[in-house]
């Protein structure tokens, strides 16, 4: 199988399960209020359906003020993206204006409380949170956790500003805190540096250094971690994972696994110096020096606009020497919390991005989703991305906008506040301006991909 094809296949399983996921939440807490369910699909059907199934109801159904299941139709579409739930009195994007002329019945959506109505709401959202908790337990169990020592770092940690204000450098590899023995970058070993008084690193891996820790040092590194500057981060060399097409990395004639020397004549032994001298090369065209397999090669390289060239780093994990932290069914279910939450606040954090200049233009849609799973069948690596996006979807559609699940959720919080019920057409108007604003954004996204693609 192609790369493409199995990157095409991957991205259609994982999409599929999420989605699947997603609105089985919905689906869920419906059933559990006995609100109908008109139909459940997974992938879209338009015009036919590859397979549906609906059960023979009971004979006493329609005189019930709940729903069961036998209510719903079950199916599979053929379009391979998304799926939808479909709710019985709900203005939703398929905008069913007739059944909302009618009189409320008991088992429609908007015959409920408001409280009902939130948790059917937000039952996609937690159900995509809770698949990333049970997939990252699930790979800290199966895997073990790998975790790259201090020791193995070959590059050292990069420093925050107010670390190199009392005395840290880049590069720098902690051994000891107030003589305690330092291991590798975790909770535990970090708050040690923190509220040592001293901090004995190797530097430039040879001379051993004790840097002195101000008193409440903690409390200036809390406050920049929150301002998003971690007090250090591993160094990581850049060797290439993967390349954009037509960019300059690929025509220059990078290839996967060089790692990169030198950019315009400066040493780039990390990432964040690579990066540094990539930007103040911005619309050059420079020359770069790789390490192939211990042979160096030179090439000119073009770098764009935005201090670009179109490359993937290597996973830390594949380019330093790593331990295994093994976890038994008790350990990795609070581990998995701990990285689904991880995973959760960063993405929150990297979400105000997205309305810059350089990170409008970075947004990618379902080519660029389908580029950051492996060329090669790897099932951590599928199930690691699969948590991801997971994250992902559930942060997405918990924003506030008409059409998506957090828009729903704000009108309800404001219902329950006012006790004032929005009117239907204010919420059709509402979600057809959310649809129209998602669309333009489905297409800007996606239309990202093919500008890199073939003019990049």
């Amino acid at each position: 199988m192609s790369s493409f094809l199995l990157k095409t296949f991957e991205l259609i399983l994982s999409l599929g399960l999420l989605v699947f996921i997603h609105e089985l939440g919905h689906y869920t807490f419906s059933r559990i209020f006995g609100v109908r369910v008109e139909k459940f699909y997974l992938f879209f059907n338009p015009w036919f359906s590859l397979f549906k199934f609906k059960p023979k109801p009971k004979p006493d159904s329609n005189n019930s003020a709940r729903s069961s299941w036998r209510d719903t139709e079950y199916g599979i579409g053929w379009v391979p993206l998304g799926g939808y739930c479909k709710i019985a009195g709900m203005i939703d994007e398929s905008m069913d204006t007739k059944q909302m002329q009618q009189p409320a019945q008991p088992w429609e959506f908007r015959s409920h409380p408001a409280w009902q109505r939130l948790f059917i709401m937000i039952g996609g959202v937690l159900f995509n949170f809770l698949l990333a908790i049970v997939i990252y337990a699930g790979l800290v169990f199966t895997y073990g956790e790998q975790f790259i020592p201090f020791r193995n770092a070959t590059e050292g940690m990069a420093f925050c500003n107010s670390a190199h204000s009392i005395g840290f450098q880049d590069g720098d590899i902690p051994l000891f805190a107030d003589g305690k023995a330092l291991s590798y970058y975790n909770a535990e070993d970090l708050q040690a540096m923190l509220q040592a008084r001293q901090v004995t690193v190797l530097r430039n891996h040879r001379d051993t250094v004790a840097v002195s820790i101000p008193k409440n040092y903690i409390l200036t590194a809390n406050k920049e971690a929150e301002a998003g500057n971690m007090f250090m981060t591993y160094r990581l060399p850049v060797v290439v994972a993967q390349l954009q097409p037509r960019m300059g990395a690929e025509k220059a004639g990078v290839k996967e696994g060089d790692r990169f020397v030198s950019v315009a004549g400066k040493a780039t032994p990390s990432y964040d110096v690579f990066t540094q001298a990539l930007l103040g090369n911005k619309g050059k065209t420079v020359p770069v020096i790789v390490d192939r397999g211990g042979k160096l090669i030179t090439m000119n390289t073009q770098i764009d606009g935005n201090g670009k060239i179109g490359i993937m780093l290597t996973q830390p994990e594949k380019v330093f020497k790593t331990v295994t932290k093994s976890y038994n069914i008790f350990q990795s279910i609070p581990r998995g919390v701990e990285m689904g939450w991880s995973k959760l606040v960063s993405y929150v954090k990297q979400l105000k991005l997205i309305f810059t200049p350089e990170g409008a233009q970075s947004l990618g849609g379902f080519g660029a989703i389908g580029s950051i799973f492996p060329s090669e069948w790897n099932w951590a690596d599928f199930w690691n991305i699969t948590a991801f996006l997971s994250v992902m979807l559930a942060v997405m559609n918990i924003l506030p906008i008409p059409a998506l699940d957090g828009g729903y959720v704000l009108f309800l919080i404001i219902e329950i506040i006012t006790r004032r019920k929005p009117s239907v057409k204010f919420m059709e108007q509402a979600v057809t301006a959310g649809m129209c604003f998602l669309l333009a954004l489905l297409l800007f996204a996606n239309g990202n991909d093919i500008f890199r693609y073939f003019f990049k």
